[in-house]
């Protein structure tokens, strides 16, 4: 029953837009203020109910890192896509095939055939255009380690993200 009730504690926290690094504060213990209408402690209020939470999130709840980040528009995913360097339209383009899977840096280097560290390469690469362009919203989303199934950054893309890539390539 206690695992049940974590999941359901965990649930309602993303329904209100709350990121990996506010549930993981939570479940340390720290007060938390969303608004200063919203409070949470980990052996106190969740949503306004007396939640008694685990001390790790549920494997099948994962808590993306930086959800705010994540394009949302498909126009804003085509222009990135048509500005963005030859590997990092590579890199879009894989993800765009196997939509809302979220897959390790190695698998999806694998998939491209590409070397070890490729990816971490191409994301550096293209800071300056997220951050300066694109406000630092990226196209695609993340899970940090801590919240991945393989215990390492992980990477995808939702179906409207795959969608505006698929169009885009079409262009």
């Amino acid at each position: 029953m206690r695992e049940a009730s974590s999941e359901a504690a965990a649930r309602r926290l993303l329904d209100r837009d709350f990121t990996a690094w506010h549930v993981e504060n939570a479940m340390q213990g720290n007060k938390l203020s969303q608004a200063g209408s919203f409070e949470l402690w980990i052996e106190g209020v969740v949503a306004g109910y007396c939640v008694p939470m685990s001390r790790s999130v549920s494997p099948s709840v994962r808590i993306q890192h930086a959800p705010q980040n994540a394009m949302e528009d498909p126009d804003e995913v085509e222009r990135f896509h048509d500005c963005c360097s030859d590997l990092m339209r590579e890199l879009l383009d894989a993800l765009a095939a196997a939509p809302d899977q979220p897959r390790s840096f190695p698998e999806i280097e694998d998939s491209l055939a590409w070397p070890r560290r490729r990816i971490a390469s191409v994301l550096g690469g293209v800071w300056h255009l997220r951050t300066a362009e694109f406000g630092g919203r990226r196209p695609y989303r993340c899970l940090d380690g801590r919240q991945s199934r393989s215990g390492r950054w992980e990477l995808w893309m939702d179906s409207i993200q795959a969608r505006a890539v698929h169009g885009a390539q079409r262009q």
